[in-house]
Formats: C-alpha cells, sequence, structure tokens
C-alpha cells in the first residue's frame, strides 16, 4: 500500500480496503441528474460543469483483502476503448491494472472481480489491450441477470454496454455468475438490487469492526442520496427510488461506510438521515 492508493481502511478482523481510482471522464450533467429541475442541483456543480455541460466521473474501484483471499471491485473503462470514444467521452489517467500495479497489488493475487453492472464504464478494464485477461486468476462476479440483459437485442436497455467487448468474456463470466445474494469470500457479498440495470447488484464488504458497501450506479455522488434523484441512465427508475430508499435507510441504521461509485473528490462517507431523505457526509 503506497500514495497510488486514494484512501485505506481496516474493517477489522483482517478485512481491509483500499479505494484506487481508475481514471476519469466526463458525463452529460443533464443526464446524470434525470428528471431533477437544474435550479436543484446547478449550484452543486458550477465549479465542476464544463462548456459541453458536463460533469467530471472518477471511475471508483476498491480493493478488498481478506485473510481468505483479495476480490476487486469494478474495472473501469479500462484500455481497449477506441480513440474517439476517449475523445468523446475525455477519459484519461491511469486504468486500473497499472493503477493497481502502482499502488502495490499484482494482478495475479486478484481471486475475484465484483462487478455492480456491465456498463462499458464498469467493466471495461477486464481485458488487457491484446484481448487477454487484466486478472488472470479471477473469477468474474455479475448478476445471471445482468449478462442476459448485456447480450439482449432491446436498443434502450443495451445501450449503455459495450456488446463485441463482453462477447469475448462472456463465456467465462457465465460459469460464475451469481444467481442472487452470494458470498464471494467469507465477509464479501453481492446481493441483487436492479433499478440501474437489470442485474445491477450491490457489493458488502463485513469486518470484525465495520461493514462498507459499495452500491454501483445506485450511489454515484452525494447527491444520490436523495432517493428520488435518480440519472437518466437508470433502465427501471421506479425501481431504483424504492431499492435506493430501502437500501439507505440500512446503511443509516446500521452505520455502513459508502464508497461512491463516481465522486471524484469526497468519494467516502455515510449515509444519514434527513427527515423523510437521506443526506451523503463524506468522511472515511
Amino acid at each position: 500500500l503506497n500514495d497510488a492508493v486514494h484512501w485505506s481502511a481496516e474493517l477489522g478482523g483482517g478485512t481491509r480496503v483500499a479505494l484506487i481510482q481508475a481514471g476519469r471522464f466526463r458525463s452529460d450533467a443533464g443526464a446524470l441528474l434525470g428528471v431533477v429541475p437544474r435550479m436543484l442541483w446547478n449550484g452543486l456543480v458550477e465549479g465542476e460543469i464544463d462548456h459541453d455541460h458536463r460533469l467530471l466521473q472518477a471511475l471508483n474501484c476498491l480493493l478488498v483483502e481478506t485473510p481468505s483471499g483479495r476480490v476487486l471491485v469494478e474495472t473501469g473503462i479500462g484500455d481497449r476503448i477506441s480513440e474517439k470514444g476517449r475523445a468523446m467521452r475525455r477519459y484519461q489517467g491511469t486504468w486500473i491494472l497499472p493503477a493497481l500495479e502502482a499502488a502495490g497489488f499484482a494482478a495475479d493475487t486478484v481471486d475475484a472481480i465484483a462487478l455492480s453492472h456491465l456498463h462499458y464504464d464498469h467493466a471495461g478494464g477486464i481485458l488487457k489491450q491484446d484481448g487477454s485477461l487484466a486478472f488472470p486468476r479471477a473469477k468474474l462476479v455479475a448478476q445471471l441477470a445482468e449478462w442476459e440483459m448485456a447480450h439482449g437485442s432491446n436498443p434502450r436497455l443495451v445501450a449503455s454496454y459495450d456488446q463485441p467487448e463482453l462477447s469475448l468474456v462472456r463465456d467465462l463470466g457465465l460459469q460464475t455468475a451469481a444467481e442472487g445474494e452470494v458470498e464471494i469470500l467469507p465477509g464479501v457479498f453481492v446481493f441483487p438490487t436492479g433499478g440501474h440495470s437489470a442485474g445491477h447488484q450491490g457489493v458488502l464488504v463485513r469486518g470484525a469492526d465495520r461493514t462498507l458497501a459499495f452500491l454501483g450506479d445506485l450511489a454515484m455522488r452525494p447527491w444520490s442520496a436523495n432517493p428520488k434523484w435518480v440519472t437518466a441512465f437508470d433502465d427501471f427508475p421506479l425501481q431504483s427510488v424504492a431499492v435506493k430508499a430501502e437500501l439507505f435507510a440500512r446503511a443509516a441504521a446500521e452505520g455502513w461506510t459508502i464508497v461512491l461509485s463516481h465522486e471524484p473528490v469526497h468519494p467516502v462517507g455515510r449515509i444519514t438521515r434527513d427527515r423523510d431523505r437521506f443526506t451523503f457526509e463524506p468522511g472515511g
């Protein structure tokens, strides 16, 4: 562990987590805030929004170390994105494999990769530029429903997937796909949430002293703590609203540490109740 790690914490019982950002990119602000009127969110992003009305998005990944092995949560956009795609999304920075190695973690020590879902900005780092596996020993853990949706034919639902890339690892992914809640390693769980995508899942890490949750794109940025603020990228927005309210209530009651999937500045904190809604309070 060294300065290339953006944040780390001991959860107790020999379990620790490290946050590593695998680059950054930009997304349309209106799409990220969905149907929320701009007058409500403009003040939150004034120093961040660019001339094309886009926001800076971090690609936050987690390395979970337990006495039983290592789990990588998310892989970011990766290194196989085309130059056109790189320019269009203003993608920059170090992708997950060299970022992990710079932080002191060798690729062949990762036992499992837990993917909240298979959108291009979460599953793009599975492969290296030459098409070989970036993490050769790791099993891929995404929900079976997500693999099925990613290779479907509905143009609205598959728009965020890079189908040609995913087809290269589909057989491997299906061998270890999750169906419901699964304990990947002792204390490291994935559980289905839906909402953002059909097979979207959260990751829960239970140490002896504290519990950490990575809720994927149900908790992208601090304003995601309001369950009614869902993105235009959510395929099932009403489900997102309902499951966020349920998860955030549990997170607040149990004091979970929350890691946001795309927050570039303050990605770690807690969710607290604020009357009939919730607030994200940064702090590790």
